[in-house]
This record gives C-alpha cells, structure tokens and sequence, in this order.
C-alpha cells in the first residue's frame, strides 16, 4: 500500500505499525467532549482500543461527508446528528432520499447492529431523537418551509430561474427598485407585476438613472417565471416565511432537536431544493450575532447533495458561498458538506472543511481515476497509501481526519464507523403526518396567507378602465387582460412609484446573497 519511499513506522503492507497506531490513539486522544465516530482500521482488523473522536467545540469548523452512492454516507450523517442532539446541539438534516426520518425512533437490535457495536467497543442502546419534520413549500410529509421573494435575493432566485449574468445583475436592479420604493415581493405574480411594471410606458422612466432595464432581458426574466410556475414552484414562496430561528430549538430534556427537511417530493427539482437550502444558511447569517469560539456550537447544518449548489453556479454566487461559509463559524454554525467527492467542492470552499470523513471511492473510468488523485491529494501525508485503501474501504467505513482541540489536523485514520442507536430507515407517511400536526410549529406555518404586496399595489382596482389602444384586439369574453395590459392601462403607477418608498419605510438591506428579511 506504500511506496518504497516510507516514512518511518510504516510496514511493508502499507498498513500502519504499532507505533503509528500509537501516534494516531495520541491524535484522538481528546480531553473535553467529543463525538465518538468509531474505531481505527489496523491491519485489516479493528482496534476498539483506539477509538477515533471529533471534538465538540470543533464541529463549527465545518466539514465534509463524501463517497460513492451506497458506501453509509447517510448512516454518518445519522450518527453524527444523534450525538449533537444527545449533547444538546441543534442539528438540520436535509433528507434528500426520506431515509434520515428514522432519527425520530428508537432503532431495531439485530445481529449485524450488535455485532457492529462489539468490533467497535460500542455500547449500543436503541433511542430516538426529538425531531421536527419539514417539508419544502409543503410538498411532502412536514411542517410547509416558505420564503418570501424579497427575503430569498436576487443571487439564489438567479440560480434557479438559470439567468446568464447580465440577467442577473437586471434582476438585482428589478429588487433594488422594489426595495427602495417598499414594494413587497412575497410570492411570483408580485416579482412578475413589478417587471411588468418596469416596462411599461409608466414605468420605464423609474430605472432610467439607474441603467434601465431592455425588454429583452425582462421578458426572459418573464418567461422563465412562467415556466418556473408552469412546474408546480409557486407553492415554495409566500407567506408565512419560515424563521430560522426555529432550527436552533432544543427539546424539555435539553436535546438538541434535529430538524429534517423531508425532500423526496422535489427529487426531481435538484436546482430548487439546493438554493433553498442555501437561503437557509444565508438567513442564519443574517440574523444569528457573532460569539467567536463557544464550548459547542449553536446549530450544525448537513447540506446534502452540496455539488448541486456548485453547477453552473455564477462568480458573485460561489463568492456569496465562499464568505458565508467563511464567516457563519463565529456565529456558531458548523456546515457539512454532503457530496460523492471533494472536487464536487471549490478549492476555497474546501479549505475551509476542518473535518473529513471520506468513504469509499469508485475507480472505474479514467474519470474515476482522476477523482480518486485528486481526492487523495487533499489529505494530510499518512502512512497509508489512499489510493489503495480508498477503492477498498467497505460500507460503513471511512477516512477520517479532523481538527483536534488546538486546531491542527488529526492523524489520518481509517475507521469502522459505529452504528447508529435510531431506526436505521424511514418512519411510515402516517406517522411523519401525525408528527407534522402535532408539532408547535403547525399552527404558525401550515395555512399560506396572501396579504396586500407589490401585486395588489400595482393593480388599477380603483382606478377607471382606460379604453384599448387603437388597433389592439380586443380580449375574448370572460377572458383576463394580461398582466402587462393590466399594467399599461392604469394611469396611477407614477404617482404611486414616487410616493410608496415613504408609505412603507426606508430601503431594505440586504446581506450576503443579496438575502434579506423584515424583522418580524
């Protein structure tokens, strides 16, 4: 497994020698309260002896959980947030698949659990876990998670709607006019009513110091709000907007409670469910104050399938990214990045994951091969040779390195993991149902209310119909006019765009990726 260049205290097998294992005891060898991840590898046997740990105070340096389809990167996720939660750390788990929902339950002893927990030196005791179930825009079994359209910013809406840059730097100047003049966007007919709005012959003029906006670029934006809403989307945005604040609960016995966002119902919408996650880690920034380093963290934050954010992602979006990670660990909040491999990640993004656990990887392609160098790459020198130990690891086995309690890196050490105390699958719809109903959240989230926002401000309700322009056809019988001829015919807006900034109140401001929220 090694090169013929060893360092010392390597064997011939590349596996390491009692006096590496010595080093590696020394590495994981913590004072304060840690996370117990599982034993070291040695040998091709495990050492319940040398068991390998993250520091608590730690887990706000953020991390990274990778490896191929199928290798327990779920089960790690699981394992991590049940002891975060047994140490009073409030945990989100996005639940990309619907298998992490089993947190909640006590988990079922078995042969292949027990012994799991012997090799390991664990003491295993089945538990459940306080969660809270969520669903995003209420689609699925959970708690309905909304954001209004002024609070989810101009960058991530770009994102979803695939906006080129100069499209999303027009649509930045569509909510800065919105922000000035109060006018809310709470849904997407409030956003489609002001850019209809900005193309108008009453509009036109309000953007005119500011660059103005072409009626081509609005009426992409137009379009792809059309298709955005033709897709079922329009239920994510609205009122009342999910707090943050509620993820950093902790139950009556002093658990922390681990919040999971149920994702099997928008699978097929990556593009959407990623950037949400993203705005709920931007609006944490926004809100949380700073503490600097603390015993434990505030919340622990999972975002699975982490690659979708990077795809196709614009520079101002990976640079949003970048600081907001940079920046949420002195507000207590660690991230995991949950992904198949470390190049799914940007380099500035990566420097900053403290904490690995790698498992195993594929080598199938040329592909393959180049992802394994370069995941290899990214570790700390060892006395292993990871390529090799990487394409062997079996499930419920990782690579782990993490940050000790000074802050230097851990020794690498392959490690069996241990197995975690709750349901190890997905508790039933009925029960995630009766849990969503019952929870002290149901009341504040689960009917959508549509108050008075941009699109009410904006429509000619009290003012006369003007009559058709020449030559335009008229509308079929009991046919809608359109939104821009709603728009065009009423004769109020300018008068309204001049006088509404100083009826609702000073301009909002707005954080990293452009996100914002009206305090409540």
């Amino acid at each position: 497994m090694t090169s013929a260049a060893e360092p010392a205290g390597t064997a011939g097998a590349g596996a390491p020698t009692p006096a590496a294992v010595a080093a590696i005891a020394s590495g994981y060898a913590f004072t304060g309260p840690a996370l117990d991840l599982g034993a070291l590898l040695w040998d091709g046997r495990c050492r319940p002896d040398v068991p390998v740990r993250i520091p608590l105070p730690m887990l706000n340096r953020h991390g990274l959980v990778a490896g191929a389809t199928g290798t327990g990167k779920t089960k790690t996720l699981q394992l991590i947030a049940e002891q975060l939660s047994a140490q009073g750390v409030p945990v989100f788990l996005a639940d990309v698949k619907g298998d992490l929902s089993g947190i909640a339950r006590p988990g079922q002893s078995g042969a292949r659990v027990l012994g799991r927990a012997a090799e390991v030196g664990q003491r295993w005791t089945a538990a459940g876990f306080p969660a809270e179930f969520l669903a995003l825009g209420g689609q699925g079994h959970g708690v309905p998670v909304r954001a209004t359209i002024t609070s989810f910013g101009p960058l991530l809406l770009a994102k979803i709607l695939q906006l080129n840059p100069t499209q999303e730097q027009s649509l930045g100047l569509i909510f800065h006019y919105a922000d000035t003049k109060g006018l809310e966007l709470i849904d997407l007919k409030d956003l489609r009513a002001v850019v209809a709005f900005l193309i108008s012959d009453e509009g036109r003029a309000e953007l005119r110091n500011l660059g103005g906006l072409s009626t081509a670029t609005a009426g992409v934006i137009l379009r792809s709000l059309t298709a955005f809403e033709a897709q079922g989307m329009t239920d994510f945005f609205g009122e009342p907007e999910f707090d943050t604040a509620d993820l950093l609960r902790t139950a009556p016995d002093g658990r922390g409670v681990v919040s999971v966002l149920e994702l099997p119902a928008v699978q097929d919408k990556p593009l959407l469910f990623s950037t949400f996650l993203m705005w709920l880690l931007a609006d944490l920034f926004h809100d949380l104050p700073e503490i600097g380093d603390a015993d434990k963290p505030r919340l622990v934050f999972f975002l699975d399938e982490a690659h979708l954010l990077f795809d196709d992602a614009s520079k101002a979006f990976l640079e949003s990214i970048t600081r907001t990670v940079r920046l949420i660990r002195s507000k207590g909040v660690g991230v995991f990045f949950v992904t198949q491999t470390p190049k799914d990640v940007p380099s500035d993004v990566l420097a900053q994951l403290g904490n690995r656990v790698q498992h195993a990887l594929r080598a199938f392609t040329p592909e393959d091969q180049k992802a394994l160098k370069a995941t290899v790459g990214t570790f700390p020198r060892s006395p292993y040779d990871l390529a090799e130990l990487l394409t062997g690891l079996g499930t419920g086995e990782a690579v782990v390195t993490v940050l000790s309690e000074n802050g230097a890196p851990t020794p690498v050490a392959a490690t069996r993991l241990r197995a975690p105390e709750s349901l190890m699958g997905p508790v039933d719809a009925a029960d995630l149902d009766t849990a969503a109903r019952t929870s002290a959240l149901h009341g504040r989230y689960a009917q959508a209310v549509d108050r008075e926002s941009a699109y009410e401000k904006l429509q000619p309700a009290t003012a006369p119909a003007a009559p058709p322009a020449a030559g335009s056809k008229p509308a079929a019988h009991g046919e809608e006019p359109s939104l821009v001829e709603q728009v065009v015919a009423s004769g109020m807006f300018r008068s309204l765009a001049r006088s509404v900034g100083t009826q609702l109140g000073r301009e909002i401001t707005r954080s990293l990726f452009g996100t914002a929220r009206r305090r409540r």
